[in-house]
């Protein structure tokens, strides 16, 4: 049950980062997961190393840090994505 959570959360994670950043990510939905996925994961390290542990109830710190290293990562990601792969399918077109 813990990977569907991860899948679940670096989705909405994912999708959330992708309407926030200006502009239109290329990126496929499969990899904007994964850089959700890993923004969770990132997130959830700068939160601890700033004392924030788990609590009762919801942490919203917490996932503020994690929406916070989604963004950057899926943005990152993207112009990654673009500069790789992204090039090679224009250029077919």
């Amino acid at each position: 049950m813990g990977w569907l959570w991860a899948i679940i959360v670096g989705f909405v994670l994912g999708l959330i980062a992708k309407a926030i950043i200006p502009g239109k990510q290329h990126s496929p939905l499969w990899l904007t997961t994964i850089f959700g996925m890993l923004g969770a994961i990132v997130g959830n390290a700068i939160a601890r190393g700033f004392g924030v542990e788990e609590t009762p109830g919801i942490d919203w710190s917490r996932h503020i840090f994690q929406l916070i290293a989604a963004i950057v990562i899926v943005g990152l990601g993207d112009m990654a994505y673009m500069a790789t792969l992204g090039k090679r399918k224009q250029q077919r077109a």
